[in-house]
């Protein structure tokens, strides 16, 4: 299931197949489309074709190229068209000095006179940015954009510009452009984005993906789209248009938003255990005050599930390379129900990997890793910083500053036991993560993963 969070289904290119174009978009799975008016007459033109059809919406705005021509009684009636139920969004607004069709001035108050009427029916914002970034930031920060947030559409500038966007709570849609063979540097961005803030679109009829190259561009070829951003994020398809759909339900506000939280929950090849909210660091970069979801999936539990629920929950777990006890909290918490759940998954052959904070032996008052010995293949210790002290200022341990090198006598006892131990960091700023790999390699003789901060999962 994918949503096209941007097309233009109301364009002339589609009058002669446009019902068509609609019937292959939901053969293909797409479960949503927002069709973004780019005039006043086109933002009509949307509104009529999303009433007619209950799985496409609207977006109403004037594009920057139409700026020269507006007229102040058209912003009252774009207003009214925003009222309509189906319209999700103020946009195609922006500015675009690519080809400069319209005079700066006009695009700037064109932009900001639809910002600020996205304000005031609590909307967002879809923004089109053409070679103008300084003056798009300037005036989404002038207007206080953060405060309805919304898309940067057919997202091909900087890595500053993604960044600047992210910090005002905007989202970054990529197109059919991210496919092409001479877009690698527009790749290297798109690759250190968060996928919880990311979006798919087409932007059809333009910008037909590789695959598709010279033919006009439709929904049903958003996939190719997704197929790319899962490959520079290492995830699957499936892992990209669950995530990708969530975040645009959730900006947009369409669709079922109710997700059940997961106990058992996949990414990539590998399947994942939630089995407890609980944990015995509070660490300031931690995805829980954040977000209840990891790559779209709600790992939030309202009771902590009983090992047989667990094994419910696994259904045929053969399927995957490893199953993983992490989730939302420390596992070992729950080190009986790992133990039982673990028995299981052996008699089944299956691989089992535990992700911790190392404090299993302080949670429990006793060595538990000889408990872990025969069940489990791999344990992966998040170590987090080169020292103690910094490690009590990130993670905010609950047994004191002494726990940094209690986490490593940890380390040292998974070693003896499991046969493939590793210590992982996140590529934060401020942690010394060249002496951390030292640490891990030469001090305790186990292997290193440095991991991307704000890419949970």
């Amino acid at each position: 299931m994918l949503i096209d969070s941007h097309c233009h289904l109301d364009f002339g290119k589609f009058d002669g197949d446009r019902d068509g174009v609609i019937s292959r978009a939901r053969e293909e799975g797409i479960a949503f489309i927002i069709n973004v008016g780019t005039s006043l007459e086109r933002s009509k033109k949307s509104v009529e074709l999303a009433e007619k059809h209950d799985f496409i919406y609207a977006a109403v705005g004037i594009h920057p190229h139409e700026a020269g021509k507006v007229k102040e009684d058209d912003y009252r009636i774009l207003e009214k068209l925003a009222e309509n139920g189906k319209v999700v969004a103020i946009g195609e607004t922006g500015l675009d000095y690519y080809r400069n069709p319209a005079p700066k001035d006009k695009q700037k108050e064109n932009f900001r006179r639809q910002i600020a009427l996205a304000k005031k029916l609590r909307l967002p914002l879809i923004v089109h940015n053409r070679e103008a970034d300084g003056d798009t930031l300037s005036i989404l920060k002038e207007e206080k954009a953060e405060k309805v947030k919304g898309i940067l559409h057919c997202f091909s500038g900087s890595r500053v510009l993604a960044q600047e966007c992210l910090e005002l709570g905007f989202y970054i849609s990529v197109a059919g452009q991210i496919t092409y063979p001479n877009a690698e540097s527009l790749r290297e961005v798109v690759k250190d984005l968060p996928t919880d803030r990311l979006l798919v679109e087409t932007d059809s009829p333009f910008l037909a993906p590789q695959p598709q190259r010279g033919k006009r561009n439709e929904p049903a070829f958003v996939k190719y789209v997704a197929e790319e951003l899962a490959r520079l994020h290492n995830l699957s398809r499936e892992d990209i248009c669950r995530i990708t759909t969530l975040n645009t339900k959730y900006l947009l506000g369409i669709g079922e938003r109710k997700e059940k939280s997961k106990i058992a929950y996949p990414i990539r090849d590998s399947l994942y255990l939630n089995i407890t909210n609980r944990c015995t660091n509070n660490c300031t970069f931690c995805v829980r005050d954040f977000t209840d979801f990891v790559r779209g999936h709600n790992l939030k539990m309202e009771q902590e599930p009983a090992a047989e629920e667990i094994i419910q929950a696994l259904g045929n777990p053969q399927g995957y390379k490893e199953v993983v006890f992490c989730g939302y909290g420390e596992p070992l918490l729950r080190l009986d129900t790992i133990l039982e759940v673990s028995r299981y998954l052996k008699k089944e052959g299956v691989l089992v990997r535990i992700v911790t904070n190392g404090q299993g032996n302080l949670i429990h008052g006793k060595n538990i890793v000889p408990e872990l010995a025969g069940l489990i293949e791999a344990v992966s210790v998040s170590l987090n910083a080169e020292n103690g002290s910094k490690y009590f200022s990130l993670c905010h341990p609950e047994f004191g500053k002494n726990t940094y090198e209690k986490v490593k006598e940890f380390v040292r006892e998974c070693k003896k036991y499991i046969p493939r131990v590793e210590v992982t960091v996140l590529d934060m700023e401020g942690v010394d993560v060249t002496r951390c790999e030292k640490i891990a390699r030469e001090e305790l003789g186990v292997e290193f993963r440095l991991r991307r901060y704000n890419h949970p999962g």
